[in-house]
């Protein structure tokens, strides 16, 4: 693919995905009831990401700190 279409491809994703989570949380989106706040749901999403990966890196520390007792 064009380096420059990947580009400006990459740039209308990222506009267009930031647009619609702000205008979600700005703007009250429901259908039947559910609200789809995209915003609110990225944050969510985020924090499970650090929460995971923070656990993650602990056991790998535990393991690396096992394995050099080991020798």
């Amino acid at each position: 693919m064009n380096k420059w279409l990947e580009l400006i491809l990459g740039l209308i994703l990222l506009v267009g995905t930031i647009l619609i989570a702000w205008s979600s949380s700005a703007y009250s989106w429901t259908l039947l009831g559910k609200d789809f706040n995209f915003l609110h749901s990225a944050w969510v999403f985020l924090k499970g990401g650090v929460f995971w990966f923070t656990i993650l890196l602990g056991l790998l520390f535990i393991m690396l700190g096992i394995s050099d007792l080991k020798e």
